[in-house]
């Protein structure tokens, strides 16, 4: 059975830290042959959108744009569709190969056998 890991990222430039270690964790996973959905939730959402990620800064981390590529090499990113509308960020707004969906499948994919989910 493949290994399969549900992360979902609360944080953005607002908890710098703690948003890395998301990106960061589903990066090296997805690089480790992990199946890997990263979902994008509040203040992260607006990773989701072209540019944003190179703006993010964090002395010691690897650039989110280098995360965010090794995470789509090996698996999917997600933008909760309330975030993106509470937001104004529509489907045309996202990065190339970013959904959007909401909760109904985030429980069905966190909730499917085989799954680690992680919320940071």
């Amino acid at each position: 059975m493949a290994k399969k890991l549900v992360i979902k990222v609360t944080a953005g430039a607002d908890a710098p830290e703690r948003c890395s270690q998301a990106f960061t964790v589903a990066a090296v996973a997805a690089a480790s042959g992990v199946e890997v959905s990263l979902w994008l939730t509040g203040e992260s959402a607006w990773f989701a959108l072209p540019g944003r990620a190179a703006e993010f800064q964090l002395p010691h981390a690897a650039p989110l744009p280098d995360l965010i590529e090794g995470i789509q090499a090996g698996g999917r990113i997600t933008l909760c569709t309330q975030c993106a509308a509470r937001r104004d960020i529509t489907e045309q707004d996202v990065l190339d190969g970013v959904r959007i969906a909401g909760a109904q499948l985030f429980v069905q994919e966190a909730t499917a056998d085989g799954v680690q989910a992680l919320v940071y």
